[in-house]
């Protein structure tokens, strides 16, 4: 084993709990994808036309948007863990350890836990593939004697994208976390003053237009369509493609947005509680901004996917197809998939973040802070990120609750089911709450010793 090797294990052993939520992350991903991965691959064997291009819409669009939403969520923890590190690496660097060999480590440690994450995630998406072709199989939307066909090609694949994009997260990160001259300086206060780089605010920008457009795209042309379902494949993804762009903002959007609640988190009982929530929001804007992308993510997926199959259920005509039934279970499993995925990263990225505050932790005790405040500090933080995600995930949800109801006339409000957006609100806000609560208390032990 080599002395990068070496270290970057060693590294490992004492950072378990911040690599935690990069290995969950590409676990999961590559499961998720790999299962409809192999669906594709399964409709490329000897099956008829009819069951070909159901397997080949499940697996490319299903499994398309699925891959949108895991890479992102690889590369954002990714970055969470490599950032964490900006104290390490400046001492590292002290000690003689050029930019080279410190992105060096960062990329092998990256490499260990993707690399043996991915490697699970692909054996558990053999057994997954299966069983969603089973569930496909005994719903009619195949036929029973299609065979599962997905092996090592569409696997590989899998595994070489998601490790593509834990390398190239954890190399960009890197690079940032060496740029200046050697400190062993807290490098907080560094990491929150840099602005985001240009590609990303690209990125952000592009998704969150081309959602919209097609949004308008939907009202100005495909409403007219007699295929009554071409507004729903212009519009239908639309809420996930401009939730997707904001949660690449997040960071600056989180410092924006947390501005205007600073006087309600002073007023809070106990205002030093508040106070210390809203300055700690803005100045680990870039941290935080990893667990906010999740909440805008699924608020947004939740909210518009679910109010689009319900406008579809109420203006659908005629007695439902097999068109209908294909439609309507994509859009179940977009919701479900999507929905346990970004729940599982909220949790997980709060445990990261928290973990990485230990010291902080520890140092509040110390100066007097009862644990009590110390909690209520962290939860009013995550009341902040539920609050500001919830609403831009509610607004992302617009980019495809809003054409789809013009285009089956029901106005830019829809009939029914405007219970629903509350109650996904309330559900994200508690589970980010209880998120954070549980990383808060699984930290406090260890933040307490030496006290």
């Amino acid at each position: 084993m080599s002395a990068a090797a070496g270290l970057a294990v060693r590294s490992l052993r004492h950072r378990a709990t911040t690599f935690v939520a990069t290995f969950v992350t590409v676990l999961l991903g590559t499961a998720l994808i790999g299962s409809f991965a192999t669906l594709a691959e399964t409709a490329t064997g000897p099956v008829p036309d009819v069951d070909a291009e159901t397997l080949t819409v499940m697996g490319a669009v299903v499994g398309g948007w699925g891959s949108l939403i895991v890479l992102f969520a690889v590369a954002s923890t990714t970055g969470i863990a490599v950032a964490q590190r900006d104290v390490e690496v400046g001492l590292l660097r002290v000690v003689g350890a050029t930019p080279r060999q410190v992105r060096q480590l960062v990329r092998t440690e990256t490499l260990v836990v993707s690399l043996v994450a991915a490697l699970l995630g692909a054996a558990l998406a053999a057994g997954t593939g299966r069983a969603l072709l089973a569930l496909l199989r005994e719903g009619g939307l195949v036929s029973g004697s299609v065979a599962y066909g997905g092996g090592p090609a569409s696997l590989g694949l899998t595994v070489a994208a998601v490790l593509t994009t834990c390398l190239v997260a954890s190399t960009v990160t890197g690079r940032r976390a060496t740029r200046g001259a050697p400190s062993v300086v807290p490098g907080e206060g560094r990491l929150e003053a840099r602005r985001l780089p240009w590609w990303r605010v690209l990125a952000g920008l592009l998704l969150v237009g081309y959602g919209i457009a097609m949004g308008v795209v939907t009202i100005a042309v495909t409403r007219h369509s007699d295929d009554p379902y071409d507004a729903m494949a212009t519009s239908g993804s639309s809420s996930i493609l401009v939730g997707v762009g904001l949660a690449t903002l997040s960071p600056v959007l989180l410092r924006w947005l947390s501005t205007p609640l600073r006087p309600l988190l002073d007023r809070l009982p106990g205002g030093a509680t508040g106070h210390l929530a809203a300055f700690n929001t803005s100045r680990r804007a870039a941290l935080l901004g990893g667990v906010l992308g999740p909440v805008i993510v699924l608020s947004a997926a939740a909210i518009g996917t679910l109010m689009v199959v319900g406008i579809d259920q109420r203006t659908v005509t005629g007695a439902p197809g097999a068109d209908t039934d294909l439609i309507n279970l994509l859009n179940n499993v977009v919701v479900g998939m999507l929905s346990l995925f970004a729940a599982i990263l909220v949790v997980s990225s709060f445990a990261a973040v928290v973990s990485h505050r230990r010291a902080e932790l520890r140092r509040l005790w110390l100066l007097g802070a009862t644990p009590g405040q110390v909690t209520g500090s962290v939860l009013a933080e995550a009341a902040v990120v539920a609050t500001v995600g919830v609403g831009l995930g509610a607004v992302a949800s617009l980019a495809s609750i809003v054409p789809f109801a013009v285009a089956r006339d029901e106005g830019l409000v829809p009939d029914g089911q405007l219970w629903l957006p509350p109650l996904v609100v309330a559900g994200v806000v508690a589970l980010t709450l209880l998120a954070a609560r549980s990383a808060v208390h699984r930290a406090a032990p260890l933040a307490a010793v030496s006290r």
